[in-house]
């Protein structure tokens, strides 16, 4: 198995990229990396191992480049090549921690999506209070949907959560604003209709407040109330993290109070560590790829490639392929 890693995207690229990508081969002895960026950055962190190797570029998009335009223009940059080479079929998945509507760009554009497939979605793995995590989709790929692409996002997430994180019979709910039936909109009222005759384990819709309670293991949305729902996530969790230690740090009684309680904190916030769960896959496409957070450090990057193992192992693109088939 050969996996393409855009060595430049990222907050910490390539030093990041090139530990984690060092940590995967050792652990996983079946797949072999190319990473693709400056070979020069890039050896200054990689020692010689004989499962990686280096596709040689100095072009990189950047956060601020135009998506769909530094696709089309910068043919050469990291990530284009990494697509690429998926495209071609000399690699079986790729990865990226950089632009990610660029990332997105090149999965339509360059891998191409599944026949059938109108809509890919941009898929993370959320963590939940007792640790199981679930996956919401879609996160931003596509702002509007139709009720048939919330229909085919909640297969494409059952397969994955079946297959790669191992859960049995996933529970698929639809985010609305209500756990009525008859609650929402025209898109939730129709999808809710659709999901209710598919051959899933569907348990209705669920509130956003009971997300992180683990109310389903999948949960369906549309691009625009999902990215909300996501970015909404990621500032609550830092900003209670930040309250609370400002808290523990007012005043001696409430410093010795943390180092008592600096164990469970640590355990907390582990619990709620993204890394931990890998990247979001952009679900619908020829073939895995993952969206690894841009702040991603070695940790996550290393989290990542052990997520698209899985999903190249148990052939998830191809149960997706024979699923949505019309």
């Amino acid at each position: 198995m050969r996996l393409a890693i855009d060595a430049m995207g990222g907050d910490h690229a390539p030093r990041e990229i090139v530990l984690g990508a060092m940590k995967a081969v050792e652990e996983f002895p079946n797949i072999n990396i190319t990473l693709v960026g400056d070979e020069t950055k890039i050896l200054e962190h990689l020692k010689q191992h004989s499962r990686i190797d280096i596709l040689h570029t100095t072009e990189v998009i950047l956060g601020t480049d135009e998506p769909v335009r530094a696709v089309r223009r910068k043919k050469s940059s990291s990530m284009v090549l990494a697509a690429s080479l998926v495209a071609e079929g000399k690699a079986d998945a790729c990865i990226s921690a950089g632009n990610t509507g660029a990332l997105m760009a090149a999965g339509l554009f360059v891998v191409g999506r599944i026949d059938g497939i109108d809509r890919p979605a941009l898929s993370p793995t959320l963590p939940t209070i007792g640790g199981e995590g679930f996956l919401l989709l879609d996160v931003g790929a596509n702002v509007d949907a139709k009720p048939e692409n919330l229909l085919q996002y909640a297969i494409m997430g059952s397969i994955y959560c079946e297959k790669v994180r191992g859960v049995e019979n996933p529970r698929v709910g639809l985010l609305n604003i209500g756990t009525e039936d008859k609650k929402g909109n025209e898109l939730t009222k129709n999808t809710f209709s659709l999901l209710k005759e598919a051959n899933l384990n569907f348990i209705g819709n669920v509130e956003a407040r009971d997300l992180l309670e683990g109310v389903a293991d999948v949960v369906v949305t549309d691009g625009f109330t999902g990215n909300m729902v996501l970015k909404t996530i990621e500032g609550t969790a830092i900003s209670v993290f930040n309250m609370l230690k400002t808290a523990l740090m007012s005043n001696l009684k409430s410093k010795l109070a943390a180092a008592v309680l600096k164990p469970d904190l640590k355990q907390l916030k582990n619990k709620m560590d993204y890394s931990e769960y890998g990247g979001a896959g952009l679900f619908g496409l020829k073939a895995p790829v993952i969206k690894a957070h841009g702040s991603s450090n070695a940790k996550a990057v290393y989290s990542a490639i052990r997520q698209t193992r899985e999903m190249v192992e148990k052939d998830v693109t191809n149960l997706i392929k024979k699923a949505t088939e019309k």
